[in-house]
Formats: C-alpha cells, sequence, structure tokens
C-alpha cells in the first residue's frame, strides 16, 4: 500500500520518536517537534506512539492514497480538505483508495502529524527512521515520491462522530509565556540581562529551522566572557552566542556545543514553542526544576490515562 506525493509542502517529513542512545556517535535524537501531537496521532489510528508520521510544516503536502486507509491529522489547525471536502482533525478519517488529501495552509499554530493506520515506511537509520535534515539522514517529501505503509485493515471506529477534544493538550497561544528553568551560566549574565531574559519579549527569526529557534529582541549581555569546553546538549536548551541574541535549540539540535547555556524550556512547554512560527513573539517566565519535574509526570500521567482511553473506544 502506497501513497504518492503530489506536492511536498513546505517541510513534511517522516518522523518517528527519534534516535535515542546515539550521542556518542555525535548523532542526534531528531524525532517530532511537537511529540505529544504525533504520540495522539498514532493513538488515534491504533498505532503504536513510536510508529513512523508525517510531521507537516506551515504548508501541507498533497497525497494521494492508493489504497483504503485510515488517517489522522492532529496539531496545528490546517485547512486540509480530501477531495475537496474539509478534513476534520484529531479523529480516525477513512480514505479511499484514489482520494487525494490536500493539506492546505497552517491557520493556527506551526506543525502538525499526519498518521495513518499501521504507519509509515522508511529506511532505518541507527534504529529509527526519524529524517534529521541538518544530518542527512532522510531528506524532506519531494514531487514524485512514494510512501508505503502497512497494509493493515483500517481502525474500525465505533462512534463515528467521536472526536478528541485537543484544548488540555495542544495550545497555540503565542501570548503565553514559555517556562524556562535557568541555566548552569545564567549567573554569568549581567543584571540587566537577567532581569531581561524573564522580561523583555523576543521574537523568533525567520532563520530559525528544526535545528535551532533564533530569538531577535534586547542583546543579551554576559559579565565577562566564558571559555566553555564542549558540553552535552538536550532539546529546548537556551544558548547565548557572542551577538547576543539568544538560540532556543529544537529537535534537530547538536549533541554538544560551547556557547554558554542560560536556561532550559521546560519539557511540558517544549511542545508549545515547537507551534510557534518565524514572526511570533516570545516571552519566559521562570520555572524551578523540582516544578518542571512535577509538571511533566503530572502531564505523562495524564497523557497515558488519554491514550489508554483512545485504544478502548477503537477497540
Amino acid at each position: 500500500m502506497s501513497v504518492a506525493v503530489l506536492k511536498p509542502g513546505l517541510l513534511t517529513t517522516v518522523q518517528d520518536r527519534g534516535r535515542f542512545g546515539c550521542g556518542a556517535l555525535g548523532v542526534g535524537q531528531a524525532g517530532p517537534m511537537d511529540e505529544v501531537v504525533h504520540r495522539l496521532a498514532n493513538a488515534l489510528v491504533g498505532n503504536p506512539d513510536d510508529a513512523a508520521a508525517l510531521e507537516i510544516t506551515l504548508i501541507g503536502p498533497r497525497l494521494r492514497f492508493d489504497a483504503d486507509a485510515t488517517i489522522a491529522l492532529a496539531g496545528a489547525e490546517f485547512d486540509a480538505r480530501i477531495d475537496g471536502i474539509p478534513l476534520t482533525p484529531w479523529r480516525p478519517v477513512r480514505v479511499k483508495a484514489g482520494s487525494v488529501l490536500d493539506g492546505g495552509r497552517a491557520l493556527r499554530g506551526a506543525r502538525a502529524s499526519l498518521a495513518v493506520a499501521g504507519g509509515f515506511h522508511a529506511k532505518s537509520v541507527l534504529g529509527s527512521v526519524a529524517t534529521d535534515v541538518n544530518a542527512g539522514f532522510g531528506t524532506p517529501l519531494r514531487a514524485d515520491d512514494t510512501l508505503a505503509f502497512t497494509g493493515t485493515d483500517p481502525v474500525f471506529v465505533k462512534h463515528p462522530a467521536w472526536s478528541l477534544d485537543p484544548r488540555p493538550w495542544f495550545d497555540t497561544d503565542a501570548s503565553k509565556p514559555v517556562r524556562l528553568i535557568r541555566g548552569r551560566h545564567f549567573d554569568v549574565l549581567t543584571a540587566a540581562s537577567r532581569s531581561a531574559l524573564f522580561g523583555a519579549e523576543f521574537r523568533i527569526a525567520v532563520e530559525s529551522n528544526r535545528v535551532g529557534y533564533r530569538l531577535d529582541g534586547l542583546r543579551l549581555e554576559l559579565v565577562r566572557p566564558v571559555e566553555i569546553v564542549s558540553e552535552p546538549l538536550a532539546f529546548g536548551a537556551l544558548q547565548l552566542p557572542p551577538g547576543g541574541q539568544p538560540i532556543a535549540l529544537m529537535a534537530e539540535h547538536p549533541v554538544t556545543g560551547g556557547y554558554p547555556r542560560i536556561g532550559q524550556v521546560a519539557a511540558i512547554d517544549l511542545p508549545r514553542l515547537a507551534q510557534r512560527r518565524p514572526g511570533d513573539s516570545l516571552r519566559f517566565e521562570e520555572i524551578d526544576l523540582d516544578e518542571a519535574q512535577t509538571r511533566y509526570l503530572r502531564r505523562e500521567r495524564e497523557l497515558a490515562r488519554l491514550l489508554d482511553a483512545i485504544t478502548t473506544r477503537l477497540a
């Protein structure tokens, strides 16, 4: 069973949950920018949460399904259509062989995940099919590509009108601050820069991508130059290059780096950060490590219950 790519969209990539345990080789995790959306999209079609789905960015692809399938679109609000009929997001949808999905444009948010029952197939590298554009593992979709997917029976939906309420899990309100933990070099910032980090407004630069978001705004300064041996980096690390404009590292971040680390975006807010567009404003709100961990564990418990409930509903 396969899907023909008629138009690739702006940046559409195959993603599973990423490559784990390869940092010693200099290979990052990659995977989806919004992991929660990825997991929910897969759950809606009966897949495990690490199945390969398509991550769609700002402008969606145009795809022709050459076999019957069950799909789910979750995440940013796209004006997607199937054979000209609006596609209802956040629920499993039956697609007939020969149908064409037009992903449209993102009306709110930046990224969505498109899952298909059985999962998409792609070449596995180091145990994962996740596309890492920066590292050259896989490539974004191109016109005339063909994507295979497992020939499983479509998910049986007991309640055709049922769909998932995304509000507890998906928030694109750019007016809300992103919670940030102080980094190990926070105290090397000047007093004015420490205040600005949690008080000033930044703007996501046009040059931002899956590697990192460059943040335009008030120039942050250090009390003194800092010589740093390259250190391990994580998704959400906030680095400060010599130019004074912070960079928030994203899904394809390098595994090590030598710029001062002035903060770390709380894991619970990484999906919200991933849904910001170039040009969006961004403010940070301080959170301590204990509270960040508590909120993350609470979310994971609630998400696990929701995933179980979806599985039950589709059984």
